[in-house]
């Protein structure tokens, strides 16, 4: 059956190889024609040499090559020039040949243009002969310098960006996490002119954000160092020694990059609390990294150049190059096109569009390429002095798993962005400072961490935590305390002091390891303890006497201090005589007597015409009186005057009961004064006086204060002065100021600061002399001290006091008229009500009267204008009807007038 079919397929199979031999034979023919036609084509277009010079060492310059390679088939295929590269390659690892071979391309006179990477315009300019420096120069890297037109080659095109804006990306990052300082790594090449550049364009970036670079390192070129990773491995244990964790990748050659990131893994610092990263000249390399180098790069961040990824000539473009890169360097695992090969690109087709418009115009082929205004693969083409016009867009990247994840996007006109910014349009609300700590909150931080590091360690001398010394034995047990726990066998510590370094170390920059270590001995000794280094700090009441302890290094003091003196109190009797004026404010007894007078005058209104007791009006003001003391006689008969009445009596209990209790407190504890005013009146009686044991007190009191070393006693607590008052063995006490506070919110009753307190520097921590952990402390401690933490934990150790207050003055306050508003208010609206209703029942009651006042007075006021009005009527009458009158005959023309004038008269009845 099988053989059968075989059978009948044959001459099918036959007759298909006879139409693919017909089919190949006309193909042929036509290839051969189509070739013969290129041909001629070929022969017709004019020829332009482009010269390239590429360092094929490195990854950028093996990608330039195959992009330009992809370009000119590309132009040829359409334009009606044919472009030929002149390639002259680095292959002696020299990083100064880019610039030579430029510059011998442009002294041939064999090229046209020159196109080439990590040109340096300045080196340029020497070795250019003066008749080749019309040729132009194409540098595809970005440079430092910030102005191309300051360099003196006229046809010396940049279309790399500036290296500023990467810089700026960099700056925005570091400010959005708050680290203050920064360790700054670089490779020299031919980018930068000089060590400086670099540094200086870094530094002006970030102190736009108030950032400082704590350390910086410059390897070498890679191509001029013999033992590259012994280089890398000696520095990088040089900065492994520092405290600053933030590392700046900000310029190197992806293969220096890759061995940097390999050693620093091995050497444990790509772990918790490390953060690196890099600048956009590694980044944009991280779609051709294998799987081990980002094994190494857990973590890093970066600032990657954005371009469209989703046309259809950068898709064509990708398959072109992919498939050429492949076949020329097969030992690359990954041939993926970054941004510097579609630059390389982009400038051959400038190069293309500049002389095809060098044929229809009168500019010259330079001139031609700053006119250039195209959209190419890297982004836009235009130029300005020399430059791309355009700045670039910028993704940050973090580097996970085996590739890396987008956070945003950052541009220089909108800072951090959610998604692209096109056209001049932010798509997203994306440049507060909330929204960009909110866009980099994901972030995959070096040993897995998910929290924001701290960037910044403390490297002590053996890696082993800090030793803090503190005193075992402390004046005052609420600054300082340490116990033994039987039960966990462990030694506690406690006290106000502590509680302030525990605080204060939380705001360092970086984590701190410590342990608290009890000693023995006075404030002397272990300040020395520390100096010669059997200590790392100490932690107590340490006042800060330069003078004193010259050999120390202070933190910023927590909490101010000085000396104060304590003293029993005795009653000042002279200003008790107008004591009870002091209860209540001024206010308070102008209101309360105003009020008071208000609503006697109305009950005196409302019960006068009824209540024969209360008529006259010094009865009233005697029932003013007595309505004080509730011992009234005369009776209310007005059920209003007791509704105006009751609510007053009720304040007038809540005012006396308030005045009671007030003047009951100020007569209890009266005007109080020192026993002893002051330091010179204990010096002038040569009075025994107290101090405390272990602190520098005794010294000073006697070396300052000039007072005998017999006449002073030591205690080891503060809490021992009560006792040795009650004995009168010491007529005053000297001891810090926070420990006097302490004291006197314990024992509130019967002790006083007397006389100044002597101001000092105020208690601090004890470091060894020139120790750097001394400043980062004085700067968290202010942090603390203006968040108020500080304020808080004095307040809570006071609050566990007997009296939980530090006034060592007795303040009595007088009571004013706020606590007693509502209840005045109440009163004296209701006064208020009863008056009104009085005026209003004794018009009603008199109405009548009233009316008929009304009515008289209006009438009389009327006929008074009509009298008026017809008197003036019948003499302007009289005017016009009689006949002129000479002077002789003036008396009878008056009395004519008097006749006429009419007499009216009008009967007024009054009806009573």
């Amino acid at each position: 059956m099988s053989l059968f079919r075989l059978l009948w397929a044959l001459p099918f199979l036959f007759l298909w190889m006879v139409w693919s031999e017909a089919i190949a034979n006309a193909n042929d023919h036509e290839i051969k024609g189509n070739i013969i036609g290129e041909s001629s084509i070929l022969k017709s277009k004019i020829v332009v040499n482009i010269g390239a010079a590429i360092d094929l060492n490195s990854r950028v310059g093996k990608e330039q090559k195959i992009a330009m390679e992809v370009a000119i088939e590309d132009v040829n295929r359409e334009s009606c020039y044919e472009l030929a590269l002149n390639y002259s390659y680095n292959i002696h690892r020299n990083p100064s040949s880019p610039t030579m071979l430029a510059a011998d391309l442009a002294n041939s006179k064999q090229v046209e243009v020159v196109v080439g990477t990590n040109l340096d315009a300045a080196t340029l300019f020497l070795w250019i002969d003066e008749n080749s420096k019309d040729v132009p120069i194409i540098s595809l890297t970005s440079t430092a310098t910030p102005e191309v037109t300051s360099i003196p080659l006229p046809h010396f095109i940049q279309m790399g960006y500036d290296v500023t804006l990467h810089m700026h990306c960099i700056a925005s990052i570091i400010h959005q996490f708050h680290w203050p300082k920064v360790t700054a790594i670089y490779e020299h090449n031919n980018l930068f002119a000089s060590h400086s550049d670099i540094l200086t364009t870094l530094s002006y970036s970030l102190r736009l954000v108030n950032v400082e670079i704590d350390h910086h390192v410059a390897f070498p070129s890679m191509a001029i160092l013999s033992n590259p990773i012994e280089s890398i491995e000696q520095e990088l244990t040089r900065l492994k020694n520092k405290s600053n964790r933030v590392f700046l990748l900000i310029q190197s050659s992806l293969e220096f990059a890759t061995l940097l990131f390999e050693k620093a893994k091995q050497m444990g610092m790509m772990e918790k609390g490390s953060v690196w990263i890099i600048a956009d000249d590694v980044a944009n390399h991280l779609d051709s990294f294998d799987s081990s180098v980002f094994f190494n790069m857990q973590g890093v961040m970066g600032c990657k150049t954005n371009f469209m990824e989703m046309s259809q000539t950068f898709k064509r473009f990708k398959f072109m190059f992919r498939r050429k890169f492949a076949l020329e360097y097969p030992e690359e695992e990954r041939s993926q096109p970054s941004v510097f090969a579609l630059g390389a690109y982009d400038a051959v087709w400038t190069i293309a569009k500049a002389l095809e418009s060098s044929q229809v115009g009168s500019f010259s082929l330079s001139e031609n390429i700053l006119r250039s205004d195209q959209e190419g693969l890297s982004g836009k083409i235009r130029f300005k002095g020399r430059m791309l016009l355009e700045p670039p867009m910028f993704k940050i990247v973090n580097v996970i798993g085996k590739g890396y994840k987008e956070l945003a996007y950052w541009s220089m006109e909108h800072g951090f962005s959610e998604r692209l910014v096109e056209h001049e349009v932010v798509n997203t609300a994306t440049t507060s400072a909330g929204s960009a700590r909110m866009l980099l909150g994901s972030v995959d931080w070096p040993g897995g961490l998910k929290t924001v590091p701290k960037g910044w360690v403390y490297n002590s001398s053996e890696g082993k935590p800090l030793k803090i010394g503190v005193p075992a034995v402390d004046p005052c047990p609420q600054f300082v305390n340490v116990s033994h726990d039987k039960g966990l066998n462990e030694t506690q510590f406690t006290g106000f002091s502590i509680n302030v370094f525990e605080s204060v170390v939380q705001r360092l920059p970086y984590h701190l390891p410590f342990v608290f270590v009890p000693f023995y001995g006075s404030y002397d000794q272990i300040v020395e303890h520390v100096d010669n280094k059997y200590l790392d700090a100490a932690v107590g009441d340490i006042q800060v006497v330069e003078h004193r302890y010259a050999f120390a290094e202070f933190s910023h003091p927590y909490i101010e201090s000085g000396i104060a003196m304590v003293v029993k109190v005795k009653p000042d009797r002279s200003k008790e005589t107008w004591m009870f004026m002091d209860a209540f404010t001024k206010e308070m007894w102008m209101l309360t007597a105003a009020l008071h007078l208000f609503i006697a005058l109305v009950i005196w209104l409302i019960e006068g015409e009824k209540n024969s007791e209360l008529q006259s009006f010094g009865a009233i003001l005697w029932f003013s009186v007595t309505t004080l003391f509730f011992i009234h006689r005369e009776p209310v008969n007005s059920s209003l005057a007791r509704v105006v009445l009751a609510p007053w009596l009720f304040a007038i209990l809540i005012v006396t009961q308030s005045f009671t209790a007030s003047l009951s407190s100020m007569m209890t504890v009266s005007h109080l004064e020192p026993a002893v005013p002051d330091i010179e009146t204990l010096l002038r009686t040569n009075a025994i006086i107290g101090c405390n044991k272990n602190t520098f007190l005794v010294h000073y009191l006697v070396d300052e204060l000039k007072f005998r070393p017999q006449n002073i006693m030591v205690f080891d607590s503060i809490h021992d002065f009560p006792r040795a008052f009650e004995n009168k063995e010491i007529v005053a006490s000297f001891t810090i100021a926070p420990h006097a506070d302490v004291f006197l919110a314990t024992y509130c009753k019967g002790y006083i600061k007397a006389g100044p307190t002597l101001k000092l520097g105020g208690l601090g921590f004890a470091f060894p002399k020139g120790s750097r952990l001394a400043i980062d402390i004085s700067r968290a401690t202010l942090k603390a001290i203006e968040s108020g933490e500080v304020q808080k934990l004095e307040e809570k150790m006071l609050s566990t006091t007997n009296c939980g207050s530090t006034n060592n003055k007795i303040q009595n306050e007088q009571l004013g008229p706020q606590p007693f508003f509502g209840l005045f208010f109440i009163c004296g609206t209701i006064a208020l009500i009863g008056l009104l209703a009085t005026i209003v029942h004794f018009v009603r009651r008199n109405a009548k009267t009233f009316m008929n006042y009304i009515l008289l007075s209006q009438l009389q006021i009327g006929l008074q204008i009509i009298r008026l009005l017809a008197q003036k009527h019948v003499y302007k009458y009289r005017r016009r009807s009689a006949p002129a009158q000479d002077a002789n005959s003036g008396e009878n023309v008056s009395h004519n007038n008097e006749l006429a004038t009419p007499s009216i008269e009008f009967a007024i009845y009054y009806h009573t």
